[in-house]
């Protein structure tokens, strides 16, 4: 079982059977699986020359382990968006592409670690085909 915590991740309840260490399956609607979604977003774009911003389009599947933080596993699914590089927008504004000839997706793995109360979170791992 796991509680609410510093910005919208997850806790782990001292009385709960989940032992730290240990990786547990998350609702992938939960708030810090889509925050976590999020940061694996927008490290993609980060790492692409694409012209055109890509979020995420669906989660297949959520782990998270409690170590010293969060880490979240990711299955992960990210779409091209209408919205362009250089215009900076918030992807909640973003759009799917829609014309076929730009439409385009990526299956992805990710690693985000979170460290709510220092407000830090990196994605050292990030793997899409």
């Amino acid at each position: 079982m796991v509680n609410k915590g510093i910005g919208d991740f997850f806790f782990q309840n001292p009385n709960s059977d989940v032992k730290s260490g240990f990786p547990i399956t998350m609702k992938t609607n939960s708030p810090g699986v889509l925050k976590a979604a999020r940061h694996t977003s927008e490290r993609f774009n980060n790492c692409t020359n694409n012209i055109f911003l890509f979020k995420e389009y669906h989660i297949n599947k959520a782990l998270v382990q409690i170590v010293k933080g969060m880490k979240y596993m990711l299955d992960i699914e990210i779409g091209r968006t209408t919205c362009r590089k250089t215009s900076h927008p918030n992807l909640d504004n973003c759009d799917f592409q829609t014309n076929p000839t730009l439409t385009e997706t990526f299956n992805c793995y990710s690693e985000v670690w979170v460290i709510p109360w220092l407000h830090k979170f990196t994605v050292p791992v990030l793997l899409c085909h």
